[in-house]
């Protein structure tokens, strides 16, 4: 036997190792380990965390009872399927992650799809492709077409702290006056009052605030400045639960019910 055949049979070997111990750690975690689907199912409560201040995904107003929006009603729609009862718990950007972890089966907010919160939490599938664009004052659309006529230093950016709204601001428009504002509900008012210039957020959000604040417009929403994805945090390493959201996510747009909540949320 040459020395080129047994290179190839030792990547066989390897390859096929690989896949059985990615195969084994599967069926290891579902022997072993009872998955948060059946403590939904068993207790019939499905806790759910969110911002409820991110429109139209998740918000509630000033002294409202319930959280309105896009992933407000896919929260229901998948305890609904487990035939439980969704609890929203609200959390805000900062603390997202920590709360996750501590206190909630998954998170749905509006939730973009990073790498560092890979590292500590499973994703669902992607539900929404959704890149960053900017909303400004209408008068000033041709002054804010790109990164690098934003990324200035008389340029006023604000943002609300925590998240990657502020990540974005932080790495692409160091140059500019970056203002934090906290409370994200109301954060556009900072633009329409001439307090700040400039905020870069989701080209859904952003389109939608444009509806909601006459003087404001999204700059180029369908052509954002940079490419995202959103998706539901899920418990790291419950492969049996990130399977049974991917199929109930994937029969709520097959069916037309993810398109009809979309739809409705976006007036």
């Amino acid at each position: 036997m040459g020395l080129g055949s047994l290179g190839v049979g030792s990547l066989t070997v390897r390859l096929v190792t690989g896949a059985t111990v990615a195969l084994a750690a599967t069926q290891a975690f579902a022997a072993d380990e009872p998955s948060r689907l059946d403590h939904i199912i068993e207790r019939k409560v499905l806790n759910v965390c969110t911002t409820g201040d991110y429109r139209p995904f998740s918000y509630r107003p000033d002294g409202a009872n319930d959280f309105v929006g896009i992933d407000i009603d896919l929260g229901r729609s998948l305890a609904k399927s487990l035939d439980a009862e969704a609890v929203f718990i609200q959390t805000k950007w900062s603390n997202l992650l920590a709360d996750f972890k501590a206190k909630c089966d998954v998170a749905m907010s509006g939730i973009s799809v990073t790498l560092p919160r890979q590292r500590e939490a499973f994703f669902s599938e992607m539900y929404l492709v959704n890149g960053k664009a900017p909303i400004v004052r209408c008068e000033d659309v041709a002054k804010y077409q790109t990164t690098e006529t934003i990324n200035q230093p008389s340029t006023r950016v604000v943002v609300n702290p925590g998240g990657t709204n502020e990540r974005f601001a932080r790495a692409n428009l160091a140059k500019a006056q970056i203002q934090l504002f906290p409370d994200n509900r109301v954060i556009w008012q900072e633009i329409a009052q001439g307090r700040a210039d400039v905020m870069v957020a989701e080209s859904v959000e952003v389109k939608l605030q444009e509806t909601l604040h006459p003087g404001l417009c999204a700059v180029n929403p369908d052509r954002p400045l940079q490419y995202g994805e959103m998706g539901f945090l899920l418990p790291r390493g419950d492969t049996v639960f990130k399977a049974y959201v991917d199929q109930w996510l994937h029969l709520a747009k097959a069916s037309g019910e993810f398109d009809r909540i979309f739809t409705a949320n976006m007036k």
